[in-house]
């Protein structure tokens, strides 16, 4: 299949050169990989279970090292990903995960808190938290319209409010790349659009370079300015949605569903003011 290439960007945020990933039995998760990100680009990883998705969002953050190649990162001390320079680029780089991953016996003030934790030292985190973190994490709250749960037990919430928690304890560290593994997988329809609806307008309003992994091809098409198509490790789709074909679509996934063969040119959702969250959502979803 042919590759389609994305327009050469004068500026990138983020490049992968040559980024292998291989697991112990020769297991090949992602083949040699050439990637350019441009600041401030809402880009989607599409592709099957085990075609890549993951693995390479984890190289991204440092999750898993790459066996080979580097991950370079504009404004990075040395450019590249390395030890040294984790920690200050998982300070600026949030990541949303499928399952949450909250502490259900918490309150969600306490969740979105945790997301402060990059930013201090270890014994730092014994002391109580500060009122500037509160405040911060209080502004996040009602930024994803949960403001009025920040008390109650995350274990409480419905999964679509749980994976919003999720999103606020990513902007609380403020970050200026925005990583999101299936975070809509686990949501019904109605919750999963509304759920990427607010997190495509706060990386938009905020400018945020977000680089998010679905399955769903509707929501890629309305939601990306950019899809990568991945299988078994390798990119084989790289361009704008109106270019994905039902062809592309059944080189990535073998068959597509009617559900998720939706028309290129769908048209997205109304958008909220700046001020606003998000009018879709309730405080149930």
């Amino acid at each position: 299949m042919t590759q389609h290439l994305a327009s050469a960007q004068p500026d990138w945020l983020i490049q992968l050169r040559d980024v292998r990933v291989a697991y112990p039995g020769g297991i090949e998760a992602l083949q040699r990989t050439q990637l350019n990100v441009a600041p401030g680009e809402f880009l989607v990883l599409l592709g099957a279970s085990g075609a890549g998705k993951s693995t390479l969002l984890r190289c991204l953050n440092g999750l898993v090292d790459a066996t080979d190649g580097t991950v370079n990162v504009h404004g990075l001390q040395g450019g590249a990903l390395n030890p040294a320079n984790l920690r200050a680029h998982r300070q600026r780089c949030g990541m949303v995960f499928q399952q949450h991953h909250l502490i259900g016996r918490e309150t969600v003030l306490a969740n979105v808190l945790m997301g402060c934790l990059g930013r201090y030292h270890a014994l730092r985190t014994l002391l109580p938290w500060s009122r500037s973190d509160k405040l911060l994490a209080l502004e996040v709250l009602d930024r994803v319209g949960l403001l009025e749960k920040a008390l109650v037990r995350a274990d409480t919430l419905s999964g679509g409010q749980q994976q919003r928690v999720g999103i606020a304890r990513a902007l609380i560290q403020r970050p200026t790349i925005l990583l999101a593994d299936e975070p809509v997988a686990s949501l019904d329809p109605a919750t999963a659009e509304n759920v990427m609806n607010l997190l495509h307008h706060i990386c938009t309003h905020d400018r945020l370079t977000a680089i998010v992994s679905l399955h769903q091809v509707a929501l890629a098409r309305r939601y990306a300015d950019r899809i990568v198509g991945l299988r078994n490790g390798r990119v084989v789709f790289d361009g704008p949605p109106a270019a994905l074909s039902h062809e592309l679509q059944i080189e990535l996934y073998g068959a597509v569903s009617a559900a998720s063969d939706a028309p290129p040119h769908a048209a997205r959702l109304p958008e909220p003011s700046c001020a606003a969250p998000v009018p879709a959502l309730s405080a149930s979803a």
